[in-house]
């Protein structure tokens, strides 16, 4: 195996994928992060993979697209994901995480790899030979700029994190614990709310003040005339999407359905779900919850949802900057750079959309830096894979109006067989997805 060292840009989760990736494979690595002489606006730990968003990583079933997804990655070799169950939190169907031994795991694996050398600060430019990219959404200024030399530019969304309430404050006289469905083992706290209740939030969320964004999360040519920012759908603020009507809401993270009030018996006109935050489940995130809305606010306005009549906040929600690349006419599906057959692109700055979507971007990238260096074909997998059709999307030149994509069952081809019944078809998909995925790997 070539031992030519490898720069790694930025140790996220697709730039620690992509550092063992290589590692693994004999190549000496150089994986450089700038914290924690740096910080951006959105990151506090000192930690590899730092989870800023959330700390789920969605659905563990692989008839899912979040759970096959991850079966994929772990027969690829994925570091993140068996450091994910390690340190798992009860979150029902989900893959929830304690945050801080989630990144402290894998920080240990990455710092005790024999071929991994960690750089230390800011990269203000990209740097000679060979190098994968995985900056992630809030890269640094002298490193945008950089980038932009050779991308033509970027394109920006926003991403919101959810606020954390502490368990004890919680009324547990009004809420009550739950899965829906009863799927899980009662791993959710619900807050119901009567229709009165429900209009009583709504107006005050719809009246909300935000907060005034920062002039780096703001640039002008993002600003239209409906919303004062740009935001992608899947981390979408529940102030905006409270205001595209009444009931937007009850449809989405305040979906009553699968739920029935222990109280009346009855499903509630509308639901909040918290989730556990950390192992010893001190800590609940407000789910669906990301905002905007300025800390005073949320503490006036979040103090309505029943059972968070006096929560006690220990994180408020905020905004924060995403940028990615226009991919499809820069990065070809092995995440390469066309112009610069050197330089590989991982993670959210691809322009794939998720934690576990840009791991899986960087496990691909350190796969096929690796196939590089040693006179190979890149693994290019078959676009019925999830991986396979994340990478095609993101590489497709016939894309004119570029958007982040996370995984989901819609990108892959469709059951051949019409079954009415959703979760049977999925299992077939995914079935097929993981016998394709075997089958690459075995030929590659």
């Amino acid at each position: 195996m070539n031992n030519t060292a490898v720069t790694v840009i930025g140790a996220g989760l697709a730039g620690c994928e992509a550092a063992c990736q290589l590692a693994n494979a004999g190549i000496k690595v150089r994986l450089c992060e700038m914290k924690p002489a740096k910080y951006t606006p959105a990151h506090k730990y000192s930690g590899f993979a730092e989870l800023v968003c959330s700390n789920s990583l969605k659905a563990s079933r692989v008839n899912s697209a979040a759970g096959l997804l991850k079966e994929e990655m772990r027969r690829l070799g994925s570091l993140t994901v068996p450091c994910a169950v390690e340190t798992a939190v009860p979150a029902g169907g989900a893959l929830a995480v304690d945050r801080t031994l989630f990144s402290d795991l894998v920080t240990e694996k990455i710092h005790s790899h024999p071929n991994i050398e960690i750089c230390s600060g800011e990269v203000t430019e990209i740097p000679e030979g060979n190098v994968i990219i995985a900056s992630g959404p809030l890269t640094s200024d002298a490193l945008a700029e950089s980038i932009k030399k050779i991308s033509g530019g970027y394109l920006s969304f926003y991403d919101a994190a959810a606020p954390i309430v502490t368990f004890e404050s919680i009324n547990m006289e009004r809420a009550f614990f739950g899965a829906r469905y009863g799927r899980g083992d009662d791993d959710y706290i619900n807050c119901p709310f009567t229709k009165e209740e429900y209009l009583e939030f709504y107006n005050a969320i719809v009246s909300a003040e935000s907060a005034p964004l920062h002039d780096f999360d703001a640039p002008q040519e993002l600003h239209n005339k409906n919303d004062s920012f740009t935001v992608y759908e899947g981390c979408m603020p529940i102030e905006v999407l409270a205001k595209r009507g009444e009931e937007t809401m009850r449809y989405g993270a305040m979906k009553p359905v699968g739920l029935n009030d222990p109280v009346t018996n009855r499903r509630p006109y509308a639901v909040v779900q918290l989730r556990k935050e950390n192992s010893s489940g001190t800590m609940y995130n407000i789910v669906g919850f990301q905002t905007n809305l300025k800390f005073g606010e949320q503490k006036r306005v979040f103090s309505l949802i029943p059972g968070l009549e006096n929560a006690e906040f220990v994180r408020y929600g905020v905004m924060h900057r995403n940028s990615f690349l226009n991919s499809p006419k820069l990065l070809d599906a092995d995440f390469s750079l066309r112009s610069d057959r050197r330089i590989f692109f991982a993670g959210q700055i691809t322009g794939v959309e998720g934690y576990m979507e840009s791991a899986a971007s960087g496990i691909m990238a350190g796969i096929n830096m690796t196939r590089k260096l040693s006179g190979k074909d890149s693994l290019i997998l078959p676009t019925d894979t999830m991986i396979g059709a994340l990478s095609h999307y993101i590489s497709d030149e016939s894309v004119t109006d570029f958007q982040p994509m996370g995984a989901n069952m819609g990108i892959l081809p469709p059951c051949p067989t019409r079954i009415k019944d959703k979760q049977e078809r999925y299992r077939i998909v995914a079935e097929a997805a993981l016998m394709s995925l075997d089958k690459s790997i075995a030929e590659a």
